[in-house]
């Protein structure tokens, strides 16, 4: 796995386990509950820490630090705080478990995490799905979803996406023609060219072919598959572009429009802000500034409230103004 370095979140030092579990106890004891502790201790260890918290908690306390919060927290906080908790490993499998549990599937979770993971998250995540739950992650997916949406879907699920090398420029302009022909050229769109193409060429490949297509087309390719295309496979595909182009630019978006207008998507919010708080939402906080006019610590402050407003503007970081 790669390291990760542009995290807001990083390993709290000097750390010590037992200390934070007896303030969180103390925090969660008796009459009232001290959220500023549990959100301050809670948002500034990483989640190696946390997990020795919640063991240190079990060895001094006999009692469970998730149960713990879920009782004593509540609304958006405890959803936050919870999630914080949860290992880093089961994370995405946990969000895709729900996303396609019971009535109606979230497409929404599916294509933000399986259009934005690497080859080898993606082989970690169906590993742990099938660990965790006793199921296979792609019978899950295939059985709630359905036409080219899912095709692509199944595609990205075997996470064989060619290794970024050296460029062929003759493989680019065929890629090039090829989707630009499935396209704009045709009467009706050739799905099936651009599943294949955008879901097993390396990074570094598509964002050529991309470069040549604008230059083949005179469109964006995403101007294309705008057109082209509709429903959860438009999302998905645009996803999986707006990824090959830069990961960060694509959750800057997904966090501009959680928040965007009336009401917020907390849920989005929430799970973008905890799954990249340890990789790259240094990153995310400059697109946001770059693409969006403001900062992505100011739309915190502006759409969000209370205990939860303060855990998510200490994940945040920092504000870029």
């Amino acid at each position: 796995m790669a390291k990760y370095t542009r995290g807001t979140v990083t390993a709290f030092s000097p750390f010590d386990a037992r200390a934070d579990a007896e303030a969180l106890r103390k925090a969660m004891k008796g009459m009232g509950t001290d959220e500023e502790t549990i959100l301050k201790i809670l948002t500034s260890r990483n989640n190696a820490q946390r997990q020795e918290i919640a063991s240190a908690f079990k060895t001094l306390f006999g009692r469970d630090l998730v149960d713990d919060l879920k009782s004593e927290l509540t609304g958006k906080f405890e959803t936050l705080m919870v999630s914080l908790m949860r290992p880093t490993y089961i994370f995405d499998a946990h969000a895709l478990k729900h996303a396609i549990k019971g009535a109606g599937t979230n497409e929404k979770v599916l294509t933000e995490i399986l259009a934005s993971r690497t080859p080898t998250e993606v082989r970690n995540i169906k590993q742990v799905y099938l660990q965790e739950y006793e199921a296979n992650l792609e019978d899950k997916v295939t059985g709630e979803t359905s036409g080219y949406f899912q095709r692509l879907l199944v595609v990205l699920l075997q996470a064989n996406r060619d290794p970024d090398g050296r460029v062929d420029e003759g493989l680019v302009e065929q890629d090039a023609q090829v989707l630009f022909r499935a396209g704009e050229l045709k009467w009706g769109t050739d799905e099936e060219k651009f599943i294949t193409i955008l879901g097993t060429r390396s990074v570094s490949h598509l964002r050529r072919v991309f470069d040549k297509y604008m230059t083949i087309s005179g469109f964006q390719i995403e101007e294309t598959i705008d057109r082209e295309t509709s429903g959860d496979l438009e999302k998905l595909l645009l996803a999986v572009v707006k990824c090959i182009r830069s990961v960060p630019a694509y959750f800057a978006e997904t966090l501009y429009y959680s928040m965007k207008g009336a009401g917020t998507d907390d849920d989005t919010l929430i799970r973008v802000m905890v799954s990249r708080s340890e990789i790259d939402l240094l990153d995310i906080r400059q697109e946001f500034r770059k693409n969006f006019a403001k900062s992505l610590h100011q739309m915190i402050q502006k759409d969000t409230s209370g205990d939860y407003r303060k855990a998510l503007l200490l994940l945040c970081g920092g504000d870029d103004e």
